[in-house]
């Protein structure tokens, strides 16, 4: 008997490695190579780039051509092999990458499941038809390129997108509603970053979305932030247009969000305290907005204190005394406010034990800064410098970016009446 089985599983083992003469034979979709040669035809490597050296049509684009893929075509049960991943350039460091057009003959890779295009000079629009006729998509990457006019809407509902990355290109227009819908339920990530020309505000039903990482930094994005998905753990919007005030944007739990950037905008009115309490927020990015008022930082409650990476709340207009609760910050950027008051203890010492790397609270309205009997770390950046208090020993100027200026205080007219001067609206 396990004679036998012996027998039989050496069959199975010999079965599995010599495939059969049909899969052997098997070549690829005479449309599908079709459309190969279409996309070369448009694409050329830039100088210093050999990526299409291997693309030679005489031979098999299944077992030569760089960056392709193919597998058998199960659904349909033809007896043809079919382009599955088609990868163009190669996204070395060193490699220009490719320059041109990309074909409307990529429509007709209807078996692809991942396109990814690396960066290069490829220029136009995005075919039109990949999402309507590539409804395997999962992955499309077509990223630091020149492509330009709109983002398709035929990229919206593709039921297996999970991955959406066109960004550091040149699309202009607004972003397609459905892709921040529902109606897309597969897409996880969507990185439409450093466009430039994208326009427009943000659906209010982009809250029921299930995205976990969302990227629109550096476009033209104006209106109001609505609601966000309660799924995400990545949000970044900075420099944009956007505006108004913050508090409903947060009203909703976000027990997953770790990085969020919203700087370089035109919000207004305070920060909102549920920022604070965040369960898993590690990086909170607020600065060169017109954020004003107090700041309300919850006291660390429960098992899990704050560990945020970073804090910045930079060249706002905020007023009122350091929270204590940003000592949990390991890197704390308050520079250019209109802060007041000392620097509240628990600051410092986490300044001085080195917890917290970097403190930039200079052009502000600070009276003091309660400097311990300790050496200040070599690997610690600490600038106090405008305010109004002489700084301590410890806390000289070499800490301070070269934008901070050469002056340690404030003149003392500004500092008679700090309060005042920290809230009429002059120098701070």
């Amino acid at each position: 008997m396990a004679s036998t089985t012996s027998s039989l599983l050496l069959l199975l083992l010999l079965l599995l490695s010599h495939p059969s003469e049909q899969q052997q034979t098997r070549s690829l979709s005479p449309l599908d190579k079709a459309a190969l040669f279409d996309v070369r035809s448009d694409l050329r490597d830039l100088h210093g780039s050999n990526f299409f050296s291997t693309w030679d049509f005489a031979g098999d684009p299944c077992a030569t051509f760089a960056g392709v893929i193919c597998s058998p075509d199960d659904e349909q049960g033809t007896q043809f092999l079919r382009v599955s991943v088609l990868t163009l350039g190669t996204g070395l460091a060193d490699s220009p990458g490719l320059a041109g057009t990309l074909s409307p003959s990529l429509a007709n890779l209807t078996a692809l499941t991942d396109l990814v295009v690396y960066a290069g000079r490829i220029s136009g629009p995005i075919p039109r038809d990949i999402g309507i006729r590539l409804r395997r998509l999962r992955l499309v990457s077509i990223s630091n390129n020149l492509i330009s006019g709109p983002i398709p809407v035929s990229l919206a509902g593709l039921p297996d997108l999970h991955t959406l990355d066109l960004g550091h290109n040149e699309l202009q227009g607004p972003i397609p509603t459905l892709l921040l819908l529902p109606s897309s339920p597969s897409l996880k990530v969507l990185i439409l970053a450093s466009n430039g020309g994208l326009s427009g505000e943000l659906p209010r039903g982009i809250s029921a979305a299930q995205l976990l990482h969302l990227d629109l930094r550096g476009n033209s994005l104006t209106g109001s932030l609505p609601r966000l998905p309660s799924t995400l753990r990545y949000f970044s919007a900075s420099d944009n247009a956007l505006s108004g005030k913050l508090d409903d944007a947060f009203a909703a739990p976000l027990p997953d969000l770790a990085f969020l950037d919203l700087s370089m905008n035109a919000f207004t009115s305070s920060v909102p305290p549920a920022l604070f309490a965040l369960p898993r927020l590690s990086s909170l990015l607020l600065q060169r907005n017109n954020l004003s008022g107090p700041l309300a930082v919850p006291p660390p409650g429960g098992e899990a204190p704050p560990s945020w990476s970073v804090v910045d709340l930079s060249h706002n207009m905020l007023t009122g005394e350091v929270p204590a609760a940003l000592a949990a910050a390991g890197s704390l950027y308050l520079n250019n406010n209109r802060l007041t008051g000392p620097v509240p203890k628990e600051v410092a010492r986490s300044v001085y034990l080195g917890s917290m790397t970097t403190l930039y609270a200079q052009h502000n309205y600070l009276t003091s800064f309660p400097a311990p009997s300790l050496p200040l770390p070599d690997s610690v950046a600490l600038c106090l410098s405008y305010n109004c208090m002489s700084l301590p020993s410890t806390a000289a100027a070499a800490g301070c970016p070269t934008s901070a200026g050469p002056q340690p205080s404030r003149p003392p007219y500004q500092c008679s009446n700090n309060t005042a001067a920290a809230t009429d609206g002059r120098d701070g």
